[in-house]
């Protein structure tokens, strides 16, 4: 079964600075239908203008990602973390027992665009830890590469959870299939573009809820870049 979220469906938050929707319930948005996937806690595209960014405040029992879409991104984090992400880069908290941290853009007049991830750790009260890599665009081009995982995949940041985030750029015309084991479910997320699963199109910031389904088939038309959340 795929259940798809459509992105006009989403949840809203505006200020000044931020342009933020939401895939489940976040902050004052609250769908009882949308709280959760499984461990996904959270999807927040994110949109923030020049000089714009959230000031320091405090996480804990989250595994939090960061997905640089364009921008650069300045991060600063209770552990001393002080780092500037920009587009393709992947940055992993794990808030644990407690971090807090601030992420401003780190230009006064071009936007930054980043989807914020959280997903609810297997255990509560790890230590805090910081990780971040780049994935290029090659890296991620006709293939699902493992940019997070709670299972070792190779390369990727590290997670407390039994699941994967898979990144992929499709140009047009690309097609490709992903396997899911018996009991494992699928999150899929649209960044930019569009493209058909199981012959289901979506489009930019669209999102599919995935259970009871054997195997994934992905086609662009015209090119597209997603992210793929397999799930206990």
């Amino acid at each position: 079964m795929i259940a798809v979220r459509k992105a006009a469906r989403r949840g809203q938050t505006r200020f000044d600075w931020l342009d933020s929707r939401h895939s489940f319930s976040f902050g004052h948005y609250f769908d009882p239908e949308n709280v959760q996937f499984g461990a996904l806690r959270v999807i927040n595209d994110d949109w923030i203008s020049g000089g714009g960014g959230f000031p320091p405040h405090s996480h804990r029992d989250m595994e939090i990602v960061t997905y640089m879409v364009t921008g650069t991104l300045a991060h600063e984090d209770s552990t001393g973390g002080r780092e500037t992400i920009g587009p393709g880069e992947v940055q992993r908290m794990t808030a644990g027992t407690g971090m807090t941290h601030s992420e401003f853009n780190a230009s006064d007049t071009e936007p930054v665009r980043l989807l914020q991830i959280w997903l609810l750790p297997a255990e509560k009260g790890l230590k805090p830890g910081y990780e971040q890599t780049r994935f290029s665009p090659a890296d991620k081009a006709g293939k699902l590469l493992a940019i997070a995982s709670g299972r070792g995949k190779k390369g990727a940041l590290r997670i407390h959870e039994d699941a994967d985030i898979y990144a992929s750029v499709l140009a047009a015309g690309d097609r490709l299939s992903h396997a899911l084991a018996p009991g494992r479910q699928a999150w899929v997320q649209v960044v930019t573009g569009g493209l058909a699963l199981n012959g289901l199109d979506l489009a930019e910031g669209d999102g599919a809820a995935i259970t009871n389904e054997t195997a994934l088939d992905f086609a662009a038309a015209e090119g597209a870049e997603f992210l793929l959340f397999e799930l206990a």
